[in-house]
């Protein structure tokens, strides 16, 4: 994998538009003895290829599968760096969490420094 200095600030835009921050509350004392609450956020990794990725891979929508009355959507295919090779990831149909949700689907974002980095998808609304 090709190591750029990233900005902070687009790190920190990248982990909430990939939903890849997560944090796991802890519990922690205090200098007065009481617990007090420590929030653990663990750093999503970015992904930064050298070069743009091929082009997208044409793909054949299949019919969406039968649900019960909750529509799919179809996750169009993407292209990812392995560190080494680009690999193709299919598409796939994917449930929205509540049903006015919308897939945003991922892209990859070029660097001002160079290098192309990955933006995944993500539901909005």
């Amino acid at each position: 994998m090709l190591h750029h200095s990233v900005p902070l600030r687009l790190i920190s835009v990248l982990a909430v538009a990939a939903g890849g921050a997560t944090a796991a509350p802890a519990l922690a004392q205090s200098d007065g003895g009481s617990p007090v609450a420590v929030i653990r956020v663990a750093q999503p990794t970015v992904v930064i290829a050298p070069s743009p990725p091929p082009a997208a891979q044409v793909e054949v929508v299949p019919p969406p599968p039968a649900s019960a009355g909750q529509p799919a959507y179809w996750q169009p295919g993407h292209w990812s760096w392995t560190g080494t090779a680009w690999l193709w990831i299919a598409g796939a149909y994917v449930t929205p969490p509540q049903p006015t949700a919308l897939w945003v689907p991922g892209q990859w974002v070029t660097q001002p420094g160079g290098g192309y980095v990955w933006v995944d998808g993500h539901w909005q609304g």
